[in-house]
C-alpha cells in the first residue's frame, strides 16, 4: 500500500511564499499522476495542481501564474508565490495509480492579510 506524506505548510503574510513537498513511499514514477488539493474551512476540497507521469502539468485557474508544481526522484513540490488570504486551507497530496487514490494527511497553510 503506497503512502504519501506532505510537509512544508505554515503561516505567511499575504504576498509571501511557501513550498510544499509530497514524499511517496514508493517511486514517484509508479503513479499515473500526483497532485495537490486544498480545503478551506466550510468548503469542499478543490483541485489545485497536478502533474502526470509524462510531466504534463495542470493548474486551477485561481493559482495559475502564482503556483508551480514540480518533481524530482524523491518528491512532488508545490511552490506557492504571491500568496493570498484565500489560499488559506489544508493542502493535501493525492497520488493515483489507475483508479486507486492515495491521500496524505494534509498540511496547513495560513495566509494572513
Amino acid at each position: 500500500q503506497a503512502q504519501v506524506v506532505e510537509s512544508g505548510g505554515g503561516s505567511v503574510q499575504a504576498g509571501g511564499s511557501l513550498r510544499l513537498a509530497c514524499a511517496p513511499s514508493i517511486s514517484i514514477f509508479e503513479f499515473n499522476s500526483v497532485g495537490w488539493y486544498r480545503q478551506a474551512p466550510g468548503t469542499q476540497r478543490e483541485f489545485v495542481a497536478d502533474i502526470n507521469v509524462g510531466g504534463v502539468r495542470k493548474y486551477a485557474d485561481s493559482v495559475k501564474g502564482r503556483f508551480t508544481i514540480s518533481r524530482d526522484s524523491a518528491a512532488i513540490y508545490l511552490q506557492m508565490n504571491g500568496l493570498k488570504s484565500e489560499d488559506t486551507g489544508i493542502y493535501y497530496c493525492k497520488a493515483r495509480i489507475l483508479r486507486t487514490e492515495f491521500w496524505g494527511q494534509g498540511t496547513q497553510v495560513t495566509v494572513s492579510s
